[in-house]
């Protein structure tokens, strides 16, 4: 198996799809640190200060002032309230939920990355795992070796594993060294709150808790990087399924946007929490912020998202190990 393993990272290597991962974090992450750069230098502008204290009551202010309009949604509405109750906590307990660092951008690239730019990340190493073996021609050759075809798959799939975790550790590691540049290194220890929950639209603090940066961000990746297995085993699937890898890139690109709509769309239509795409978001538990679809909690959403993988890696397996490649 370990062989096997290794010839799976050689040719995902020479398809150069991991060199592309990493020029695109490492493209895309300074300017995102440049981005949120110039959000705090027009925020201390506008109000006159770098104190935290008025620009967080100040952003407490203007989602009041939202919430005056007659036109917004009331799934937005809902939403307004929670993070209006949320930030006034952290006022009156006088902590700074954005304090400036290294490690508080890396929390607030993943709190934004989770559920689409690191899902097509892993979709760009994942999709042509199987698929480029029929392209390239080479499937015949693979499946007529002295090796159970369950094998082979398994190799493909423990070096997908490893290469997800790896470009989740590469997220983390270059947003804290890029950003660091510009906001600085310090903040491992800055006391985090987590542990809030929403009940029936209003925010429970009773159960919160603060944690070092450091021990929240290893919960924030953790889970990240669980959506990313998730993401990758269902287009994992999809490469097994589809032998064209412009195919499975359409059809994965396809159902993250269309996730990404649904969430900010279908508060009403219950049935859609159950569909993977709508329970990306993991890290938003840990902040306490409204699901998009009431009834939502951590565990299941993990729950859905498990039993998706599941049922992806049931399937990929029949149909690779029941596959006519004779024609």
């Amino acid at each position: 198996m370990l062989g096997l393993v290794q010839n799976e990272t050689m040719k995902l290597l020479r398809r150069r799809r991991f060199l592309v991962v990493v020029l695109i974090l490492a493209i895309l992450i300074p300017i995102f640190t440049y981005a949120q750069y110039r959000s705090v230098i027009t925020a201390q502008e506008r109000m006159g200060t770098s104190d935290w204290r008025p620009l967080l009551t100040q952003q407490i202010v203007d989602m009041q002032n939202r919430l005056a309009s007659s036109r917004l949604p009331d799934e937005w509405r809902d939403f307004i309230k929670v993070r209006i109750q949320q930030q006034q906590y952290y006022l009156d307990h006088d902590i700074n939920p954005m304090a400036p660092g290294g490690p508080t951008f890396a929390r607030g690239f993943m709190d934004q990355a989770v559920s689409m730019f690191l899902p097509m990340i892993i979709v760009v190493l994942a999709v042509d795992l199987v698929s480029a073996e029929f392209s390239e021609g080479t499937i015949k050759l693979l499946l007529t070796r002295p090796v159970r075809r369950w094998k082979v798959l398994t190799s493909k799939y423990i070096t997908l594993l490893l290469f997800t975790s790896l470009t989740v550790l590469m997220t983390l590691l270059l947003a804290y060294v890029m950003s660091g540049v510009v906001f600085g290194y310090s903040g491992w220890t800055l006391p985090i709150l987590t542990g809030f929950e929403v009940t029936g639209g209003e925010l429970e603090t009773s159960g919160a808790f603060m944690v070092p940066q450091w021990q929240f961000l290893l919960l924030q990746y953790g889970l990240g990087w669980f959506v990313c297995v998730v993401v990758g085993t269902v287009t994992f699937m999809v490469s097994v399924l589809v032998r064209s890898a412009a195919a499975g890139m359409g059809i994965m690109m396809a159902a993250l946007i269309s996730g990404t709509i649904l969430t900010q769309m279908a508060s009403s239509w219950e049935s859609s929490k159950y569909l993977f795409v709508v329970n990306l978001q993991l890290t938003d538990y840990l902040n306490g912020t409204l699901p998009p679809i009431k009834g939502m909690t951590l565990p299941f959403s993990l729950t859905v998202l498990t039993i998706w993988a599941v049922a992806a890696l049931i399937v990929a397996y029949t149909v690779f190990t029941r596959r006519d490649v004779t024609s």
